[in-house]
């Protein structure tokens, strides 16, 4: 009986699903991609960071949302902040992936707005305190999946 049960529970488990998805039939991918950064911050040091990025990562998301080169960004922070392997997660949303390509123009508008000092002042925060305080444990490019009616 139980090399039976073995068995049925081998060829049940290696057996693919009969209904596999397809895409464009069964789904969608968005054309908008979207960055994610998963951060431990040091413990009591959340605040310190969201301080830093405020002045950082924000600033300079809120001069490309500006210009037209991002669609949107968000910050979440973990209730529990001591547990698993990130507390923070960073999200910046494009409206494609041509818009993460290199592009001079694009790089050059950007540094026109976002200035000489802002760039000094974010140079001296990501090299001396954020390597204090954070770390980066991941980064991924995500699209969001939309799931068609069933026919």
């Amino acid at each position: 009986m139980k090399k039976h049960l073995v068995f049925g529970l081998a060829l049940a488990i290696s057996t693919p699903a009969a209904a596999q998805l397809t895409p464009y039939e069964d789904y969608t991918v968005s054309d908008s991609v979207s960055t994610v950064a998963t951060v431990k911050v040091k413990e009591n040091m959340i605040e310190d960071y969201l301080q830093g990025i405020r002045d950082t990562w924000v600033a300079s998301n809120e001069v490309a949302k500006k210009l037209g080169q991002l669609e949107s960004y968000a910050v979440y922070v973990s209730d529990l902040p001591s547990s698993g392997d990130f507390n923070v997660i960073l999200v910046t949303r494009f409206a494609n992936t041509a818009d993460l390509a290199p592009n001079k123009a694009r790089y050059e508008a950007f540094m026109k707005a976002w200035g000489a000092a802002n760039e000094a002042n974010n140079r001296q925060v990501t090299t001396t305190v954020y390597p204090n305080i954070r770390s980066i444990v991941g980064e991924y490019m995500v699209r969001e999946v939309t799931f068609l009616p069933k026919k």
